[in-house]
């Protein structure tokens, strides 16, 4: 089992959902937003940077030039990362008490594997993948 963080916001050329990193980014860019809410997303965010691989490909391409073309790959956390869920949980009910309503997708069957660490796997989804 696999856990994908998504909210309603559409990635531009897919046909899937942008995933919760983006709408904390957006809350903390929003000058309305109150400051402990920044400050707790900041810490959160800096948690992940800290704890978990940023993934050098997102494609299954390995063509000249694959890194220019755009991504494909989706992110989902393997049920394993316990701490790094429990993490994403605690954002999600941060940016939900800010208006983002959040998503928890729940997948066996990911797609095509483009990259795979301990806590993560990055695929480019089939056809039948809930994104």
């Amino acid at each position: 089992m696999y856990l994908r963080f998504v909210y309603s916001k559409s990635v531009e050329g897919l046909h899937s959902r942008e995933g919760f990193f983006q709408a904390a980014a957006e809350l903390v860019d929003d000058p309305e937003t109150d400051a402990f809410s920044v400050s707790r997303t900041n810490e959160l965010r800096d948690w992940f940077s800290e704890n978990l691989n940023r993934p050098k490909r997102l494609s299954k391409s390995s063509s000249k030039g694959y890194f220019r073309r755009d991504t494909k790959g989706l992110s989902w956390f393997k049920a394993s990362a316990e701490e790094h869920i429990s993490k994403a949980f605690e954002l999600k009910s941060l940016l939900e008490e800010n208006g983002y309503a959040i998503e928890v997708l729940k997948e066996t069957r990911l797609g095509y594997v483009v990259y795979e660490d301990d806590h993560q796997v990055v695929a480019e989804p089939f056809s039948d993948t809930t994104t």
